[in-house]
C-alpha cells in the first residue's frame, strides 16, 4: 500500500502535482497525503476534515484535489401535507424536508410554518414550467447575417433537435429562442432534463447543436455559455422566463390559526408582506420579492445534493399575502428552482439518505416526476419559512425568538 507520507514528500519535492496523486494511489490514500501535506505547510489540524463517512473514490465525480469532507448540521421539518386530495401535483401526501444549515433558528422557524400549514389542512403546489437552459453566443458579420442565422435556426429546428438529443438518452430539446445584439447572436436552448438538474446534460447537447450550426452557417461560436442562460447569477430573464422548475406553493390559513399559532392577524401579515417584500424589494431593485426564501432553499440544496450556487436563481421568488374574509391566503412563486434527484451531488451518501427521507431518490415514474415533486416540497418548505418570518415581524417577535433560542 502506498504511504501517504511518501506521496506528500514527492509533491513537496516537485515530483508530483496535487491533482496527480490518484494516478499513484487509491483515492483515500491520495486524500490522506494531501491532508498530511497541508497540515505541515499550514499548521492546521485536519483530523476532523479527514473523518468522513464515504469512500473518497465515490466522490471523484464531484471534487478534485480532495482532502476530506465538510460536515454541516442537518435538521428536519414537517410533516408538510402537500396536494392531499388534489390531482395534478407531483408531490402528494406528507413530507419531511431535511435542511442542512449553520443558521440557528432557521429550522425552528420553518418548522413553525410547517405546523401552521398542517393545522390549516395542507398546502397546494404545482410546477408550472420546466426547462434547463444553455445560451451560446455566436459572432456574425452584422445584423443582416444575424437575421439569416435566426431564420436558418427556425427552419432547421428538427435537424438541431436530432443532433442535440443524440447526445443523451433522456434530455429533450423543447425550444430555441434567439436574441440578436449587433453582430452577436444568442440562442437560448431549453431542454426537458427529466429527473436530472441537467446542466451537464444540456451543455453537451447544446455543443452538438452548435457544431451543426457552425458547419452549415457563417456563424462562429464564441462561447458555449453567453450568459443569457443565465447560470448562477441574478438575471431578470430567469425571473421572467424561468429556468429549471418554475413552481408555486400556496395555502389558506383560518384567522383563528393565524391568531393562535402566529400571534398576529391576517391583515398584519398582509401589510408586512406588501410593505416589506413588495414595496421594499421594488425600492431596492431586487429580483426577489420575498422575505428569505433562499434560506430554506439553500438548506434544502445542501441536504439533498443540489448545486449550492444555484440558490442565486432560487431567490427569484415572489411572496404574496392577502387577507380574505376570515383567513389568510399566502403563496410563494419561485421562477427558477434548479433541482434534480439523479446525478451530481445526489449520489453522495448523506444526500442520498436525505432524498430517501423525502421518498424522492432516483428517477421517477414517469421520468421527471421525482424532480417535480422535490421542487414542490422545497417551495412549500420555503413558503413555511416566509409565513413564520412575516408573522415574527408583524408581531414584533423576531428579536425575542432569536434571544429565546440563544442565537
Amino acid at each position: 500500500m502506498t504511504d501517504p507520507a511518501d506521496l506528500a514528500k514527492r509533491v513537496r519535492e516537485g515530483e508530483l502535482r496535487l491533482h496527480e496523486l490518484e494516478d499513484h494511489a487509491d483515492s483515500d490514500t491520495a486524500a490522506a497525503a494531501r491532508r498530511e501535506l497541508f497540515e505541515a505547510e499550514t499548521d492546521a489540524d485536519l483530523d476532523t476534515v479527514g473523518d468522513f463517512s464515504f469512500a473518497a473514490g465515490d466522490a471523484e465525480p464531484n471534487i478534485e484535489n480532495m482532502i476530506g469532507g465538510a460536515q454541516l448540521p442537518m435538521g428536519v421539518v414537517g410533516p408538510i401535507p402537500i396536494n392531499e386530495g388534489g390531482e395534478g401535483g407531483a408531490a402528494e401526501g406528507e413530507f419531511y424536508l431535511p435542511l442542512a444549515t449553520t443558521e440557528g433558528a432557521l429550522v425552528a422557524s420553518v418548522n413553525r410554518g410547517c405546523s401552521v400549514i398542517r393545522t390549516s389542512g395542507g398546502a397546494a403546489a404545482r410546477v408550472t414550467k420546466s426547462g434547463m437552459t444553455r445560451a451560446p453566443v455566436f459572432r456574425v458579420s452584422g445584423i443582416a447575417e444575424a437575421a439569416e442565422i435566426v431564420e436558418w435556426v427556425e427552419d432547421n429546428i428538427e435537424k438541431l433537435r436530432e443532433k442535440a438529443e443524440g447526445t443523451t438518452s433522456h434530455g429533450e430539446l423543447l425550444d430555441i429562442t434567439p436574441y440578436v445584439v449587433g453582430d452577436n447572436v444568442f440562442l437560448r436552448f431549453r431542454f426537458d432534463s427529466k429527473d436530472a438538474m441537467g446542466m451537464n446534460m444540456v451543455t453537451i447537447a447544446t455543443q452538438a447543436a452548435c457544431d451543426r450550426i457552425e458547419e452549415e452557417t457563417p456563424a462562429s461560436l464564441v462561447a458555449l455559455s453567453g450568459n443569457l442562460c443565465a447560470d448562477k447569477k441574478p438575471a431578470a430573464i430567469n425571473a421572467i422566463e424561468g429556468r429549471g422548475r418554475s413552481v408555486t406553493a400556496d395555502v389558506t390559513i383560518p384567522r383563528e390559526v393565524v391568531e393562535k399559532r402566529l400571534h398576529t392577524t391576517p391583515e398584519a401579515i398582509a401589510e408586512a408582506n406588501t410593505r416589506k417584500n413588495l414595496i421594499g424589494s421594488a425600492k431596492a431593485g431586487s429580483l426577489g420579492f420575498n422575505a428569505h426564501a433562499a434560506n430554506t432553499i439553500a438548506a434544502a440544496f445542501l441536504a439533498t445534493g443540489q448545486d449550492a450556487a444555484q440558490v442565486v436563481e432560487g431567490a427569484n421568488a415572489i411572496t404574496t399575502a392577502e387577507a380574505r374574509d376570515d383567513s389568510l391566503y399566502a403563496s410563494l412563486s419561485i421562477a427558477s428552482l434548479e433541482v434534480g434527484t439523479v446525478g451530481g451531488g445526489t449520489k453522495l451518501p448523506t444526500q442520498r439518505e436525505a432524498l430517501d427521507v423525502l421518498g424522492l431518490r432516483g428517477g421517477g415514474d414517469p421520468p421527471g416526476s421525482n424532480a417535480d415533486a422535490l421542487a414542490e416540497v422545497i417551495a412549500t418548505g420555503a413558503l413555511a419559512g416566509e409565513l413564520s418570518l412575516l408573522a415574527a415581524l408583524a408581531s414584533r417577535h423576531l428579536s425575542s425568538a432569536h434571544e429565546e433560542l440563544g442565537r
